[in-house]
């Protein structure tokens, strides 16, 4: 490699950087207006016009906050871990195209090189946890650890369903398979079981169990400050990022579904919008789930990824191979896939993801407790 080659590179890696950086700060302004306006609160509206300057002074806080460094922590352990968490979810978008022409390198086992590589951020998370010298912090770090392996099964296989329905590992061959039907008609179990699965890698509502601040006091990242804690954070909305934009890809046609009738650099232009459209509306599921939903028990979580996902990742695999082997068609996996989610979310809504009976909280309609006082008032 020459030097005008590495330059080149260094250059494609810098503008990537900072693409995702202006997305991270996009998202989090977002996401608190999405909430707000959920929870019917203002949100950000002092900083800038409307807001819109609140991330940038959310950056600035943390860039100037002093890094503290517990007395008894494992100091390269404890500098490394969040670069080791970021790292994997930035090393990822070397192969993501954005569209057609929009990619640093189009692999031909670009998803095998994104689920190899998405597993990595587990050791920084445990990284930080003990290096940390925090036995909540430890504890933090080890049930992202659990949380993070048993999702990644039922994520991994329903990406590898992903790639024997488009018999290709490629990520341009797969969004062109979809030009006609994107893959989320044809398999809205796979949906389902990537959006959910990928939640969970993120640690986000109703998944955030790992770092949840009333059980482990922040989980792995308690110890951290300043410029090293913004490094989790930016990591964690540049993966909500990623898995939108992967949901997008694999099962909402990237930016195809329907494709458009234009070429050159009106074609270019018109895919990057129709793609960034899809994965704002993706990004918007994701953010109403988290305003929407409590946050699962420990066993909660384990049980409904062992129990649901895990073996529902199992029959989609099963379902997509056998319907190409024996050459059906292809409504028979959706068929079959619509069965197989409403038996899912019927365990779901029974309430069957714990071994024993939970006392939970029953609530009273106001005419109810009204009626019970005035009838205490008679007597």
């Amino acid at each position: 490699m020459n030097m005008p080659e590495i330059v080149g590179l260094f250059f494609k890696a810098s503008l990537l950087l900072f693409f995702i950086f202006m997305v991270v700060l996009i998202l989090t302004l977002a996401e608190r207006k999405a909430l707000a306006r959920i929870q019917q609160r203002k949100g950000p509206n002092r900083v800038g016009f409307k807001g819109i300057l609140q991330p940038f002074a959310d950056a600035l806080k943390l860039l100037t906050k002093e890094d503290i460094l517990p007395a008894s922590a494992n100091k390269q352990i404890f500098w490394i871990a969040p670069l080791a968490v970021f790292l994997p979810g930035f090393l990822i978008w070397v192969t993501i195209p954005l569209a057609k022409e929009v990619v640093l390198a189009n692999l031909d086992m670009g998803l095998f090189y994104i689920t190899a590589i998405s597993v990595l951020s587990v050791m920084g998370l445990l990284m930080a946890g003990w290096g940390s010298a925090n036995k909540w912090a430890m504890i933090g770090g080890l049930r992202a650890a659990g949380q993070l392996i048993s999702y990644e099964i039922p994520f991994i296989m329903a990406i590898l369903a992903i790639g024997i329905l488009a018999q290709s590992f490629n990520l341009k061959e797969i969004v062109d398979d979809q030009a006609r039907w994107p893959f989320a008609i044809k398999q809205p179990l796979g949906l389902f079981i990537f959006l959910t699965a990928g939640l969970a890698e993120l640690g986000r509502t109703p998944f955030d169990i790992h770092h949840a601040e009333s059980e482990v006091v922040g989980g792995p990242f308690v110890e951290y400050s300043g410029a090293h804690w913004s490094v989790f954070y930016l990591a964690e909305y540049m993966n909500t990022f990623t898995i939108a934009v992967l949901t997008v890809l694999l099962f909402l046609g990237g930016w195809q579904s329907p494709a458009l009738p234009f070429s050159g650099i009106v074609q270019t232009v018109a895919s990057l919008s129709w793609f960034l459209i899809k994965t704002a509306l993706v990004i918007w599921v994701i953010f109403w789930i988290r305003g929407t939903y409590p946050r699962l028990r420990i066993d909660q979580l384990m049980s409904f990824g062992w129990k649901i996902l895990v073996p529902a990742s199992f029959i989609n695999i099963f379902l997509t191979a056998s319907v190409l082997y024996y050459a059906l068609p292809h409504w028979v996996i959706t068929v079959v896939s619509l069965g197989f989610l409403g038996v899912t979310f019927y365990f779901i809504k029974k309430g069957s993801l714990a071994g024993h009976k939970q006392d939970t909280v029953t609530i009273i309609n106001s005419s109810d407790i009204r009626a019970q006082l005035s009838n205490r008032a008679e007597v």
